[in-house]
């Protein structure tokens, strides 16, 4: 995978589960009912296996960035077909941000040093989008998931313009 091509930071909760169940004409296989069964996570359920393929899709690196920490290669990357791919480990530190403002942003900012990223995460405002782009020499797209409804085509789409800019 060339270094150069951007990193799309990856939430899970709120993002690939959402917080209400996606509306759905099929239901699982049974192979797939059983594997989330054996997770014993309800709300697994919500995971949509497409959007692994529409991020593959992205000419990008995608990484985790979630408080799932290896567990979303353990249980998360499963479910989206998507290959073990870097975590994001998260300092131990009791370190405040700014009020307002999430405490990933400047963690993730000097995680990217540097390096073009898109956020996904359901919790961005724009003190982080503020602060990023004060903080942060390259691109950055730092795209909020509305956590009801999890990523939607519209907003991959969005993201991959944005990429191919």
């Amino acid at each position: 995978m060339p270094a150069d091509r951007p990193y799309v930071f990856l939430d899970v909760d709120g993002v690939l589960i959402p917080l209400a169940a996606r509306a759905t004409s099929r239901s699982p296989s049974p192979h797939r009912a059983a594997h989330l069964d054996s997770i014993g996570n309800p709300l697994l359920a919500r995971v949509d296996p497409e959007d692994g393929r529409r991020l593959l899709a992205l000419d990008c690196q995608l990484v985790w960035a979630t408080t799932w920490i290896d567990e979303a290669n353990e249980v998360v990357a499963p479910l989206l077909g998507l290959p073990e791919l870097p975590v994001v480990a998260w300092p131990d530190s009791d370190d405040e941000p700014p009020r307002g403002m999430h405490w990933k942003t400047p963690f993730l900012t000097s995680w990217a040093a540097g390096h073009a990223f898109v956020w996904l995460d359901d919790e961005i405002t724009d003190l982080d989008r503020h602060w990023v782009s004060a903080h942060h020499p390259g691109k950055a797209l730092l795209h909020r998931v509305d956590p009801h409804l999890g990523l939607t085509d519209a907003e991959l789409s969005t993201v991959g313009q944005w990429l191919a800019a």
